[in-house]
Parts: structure tokens; sequence; C-alpha cells
């Protein structure tokens, strides 16, 4: 499969900028798939207004495929979009592991009806960064595949300037999700992509949970040649968006107005100030992302989308502090969550 095989308006729509919201888990109290909650998270995410989904993504729990809940997840939240959703939804599925895994994945993936894999390399440490270009070519043989610059404090490692540039010519590249929380880092991916001529073939998509609104308003000036291409990050693939994702809808709608504007004026700045502080909770930054998952179900379960904050592992959980800071974060940018929208619809998305 083709990413030029893809709806044209979707992919139009990809190109543009959406907010793809990375799913989580819905477990119940003896850890085991919460069918009716996992529908009721899709069906949030989809009535929020988001372009599309991420599902088997590090927030979806990487251990689902120890336990057998990376086909049924999966399914789970396709049959659900396909069933609820009156508009094209891009279907994005994370794949990992050595190159036959992954293969295996992006199979399901497609076999499920998923536009895209996205691809992770945790698994792949010691691979050279030649190996690293032709297990992705090979999965891409598959399906449309995104590219993901993981964070090292999660497990990714340092990727060059040229890695991204050779990655940027993989012909069936739909976009790159740039999440190594690293200023330096991040400008290498936009560097590579343009300096392969791919800016206006793959799209760019912030995974800095940290730096999320000025990736969306920053503008790139990169000399190529003769000429200097401006290019930038169009929209987000965020586990951070997992939660409040009705509020992550307008908060990409501003920062898109101000980018082409050439604006980003003090509100733009004061909102990403808020925007990472509330980060930093959920994502429990204190303790080194300890509670990360944790903290994304703690909103939803008290929103009433989850029933607990239940993690496969039962050593996870909120880190010390972190319920506290998760506390101050929605009293001081109540302005910024999207209560009052869930439960205005909570009843209906878990009928």
């Amino acid at each position: 499969m083709k990413w030029t095989d893809i709806d044209p308006a979707l992919r139009t729509a990809f190109r543009n900028g959406m907010v793809i919201p990375a799913h989580p888990l819905a477990l119940d109290a003896e850890r085991k798939l919460d069918l009716r909650r996992q529908r009721a998270l899709a069906r949030y995410y989809v009535d929020a207004g988001a372009g599309g989904l991420a599902v088997g993504v590090h927030t979806t729990q990487f251990a689902i495929r120890d336990v057998g809940l990376y086909r049924p997840v999966l399914e789970c939240a396709a049959e659900t979009v396909a069933g609820w959703a009156t508009r094209p939804v891009l279907m994005v599925a994370g794949v990992v592991g050595p190159t036959a895994q992954a293969k295996a994945e992006a199979e399901t993936a497609k076999a499920l009806g998923y536009h895209a894999a996205m691809v992770g390399l945790a698994a792949l440490k010691e691979a050279s960064e030649d190996e690293l270009v032709a297990h992705c070519a090979e999965v891409a043989e598959v399906m449309p595949i995104v590219g993901f610059y993981l964070q090292k404090a999660v497990g990714g490692q340092r990727l060059s300037r040229e890695f991204w540039r050779r990655f940027a010519g993989i012909e069936n590249l739909a976009g790159i999700k740039i999440a190594p929380f690293n200023r330096y880092a991040t400008q290498d991916v936009v560097r590579g992509v343009v300096a392969a001529g791919a800016e206006d073939r793959v799209a760019l998509y912030t995974g800095n949970d940290d730096h999320i609104v000025l990736d969306l308003v920053s503008r790139y000036r990169v000399a190529r040649g003769g000429e200097v291409v401006e290019t930038g990050i169009v929209g987000g693939l965020l586990g951070h968006w997992s939660v409040w994702t009705r509020s992550a809808v307008d908060i990409l709608d501003r920062c898109r107005a101000a980018r082409i504007a050439g604006r980003a004026d003090n509100d733009i700045l004061a909102l990403d100030s808020a925007v990472t502080d509330m980060n930093a909770a959920i994502f429990d930054a204190a303790n080194d992302f300890h509670g990360v998952i944790a903290g994304c179900h703690e909103i939803l379960r008290r929103q009433g989308l989850l029933e607990g904050r239940w993690c496969l592992d039962p050593a996870e959980d909120l880190g010390p502090g972190q319920m506290a800071e998760i506390d101050r974060v929605c009293t001081e940018h109540a302005d910024l969550v999207d209560d009052a929208f869930v439960a205005r619809n909570l009843e209906r998305w878990l009928s």
C-alpha cells in the first residue's frame, strides 16, 4: 500500500496539520482490556475534532504486545472510528521491534484498515544508521510510514542530520514525529528533510510534549544551495493530546493562525508556558517521567472516561508529588481543560 493510494482529502489534511492523540489503554481493576471504555476514548477523540488516532504507541503501552493485546486494541480503535466518525480519520499504528516484527505488525495494521505505521526504533539501539534506514525502508514496503524520533530518556537514541536526510528519501514516507525533547535534535530533523528536498512531501509533526506551542508557531528558514527554504511543524502526534483533546484542537488552530500571520504575540508565549506547565504535571517530569502514562490516565479517570489509572505493569503509577501537581495545573489552567465538553458527552460515548 502506498501513501498515494490514501484518500487525497485525508492526505491533504495530514499535510496541513492535525491533532493526533496517542491512544491510551483502558483497563479494568483486574488489568484486563475494558472494551467499553476503550471505545469511549476513540469516540471522544473523534468528537473532540482530532484528525487522526495513533494506536499501539508508547501511550498505549508497548507491553500490549506481551499480553496478546496488540491486534485487539488496534481492531477496537479501527472498528470504533469506522462506526462512529462521519468524516475521514487518519489511523496510525505504532510498530516496533526488529524488522520481521515491525513488518508483521505493519501487515496487521494494514489488514485492519490503518493508513500508516509509525516506526519505533528503540529496540534497534545497536544498529547503525545505515541499518536503521534499511529497516524503515523495509517496513515502508508494507504500508506508508511515519518516522519517530524518540527522546533518550525513554529509550531513544541520537540520530544525525544525515540520517534524517536519507530517511526523508524513503518514497513511502508520509511524515515524521519529532520527539527528542531537544532543540538541537529537532533542528536536525527539519534540516535533514529540507536537504533531501522533501519538505513539500513529508509532513512534520511535533512529539515534543514539552515544547508543543512553540514548535507549532515556529518558522524554519533553511539554506539549500542558492535558495532559502521556509518550512514548519504543522501538527502534533502527542501523548499530551490524549487528554484535554478538545482544547488541543483549539490550541492547534491558534498556533496555525499565528504561524501563517508570522506573529507569535505575548498571548501565544503565555500559552506555551501554560501548556508546558500542564505537561510537566501529567508527564511527571519531576520524577524523570515515571508517571507519564499514569498521569494521562488520572486525567481521563477524573473525567469519567477511564474507571481507574491502572497500567499493565502494577509498578507503573503516579510519581511522588505528581497528584498535587495535577491538582495545581487543573486549577491554574482551567481554561485549557475540556471537562465540560466531556461531561456533556460522556454518557453517549459510554453507551
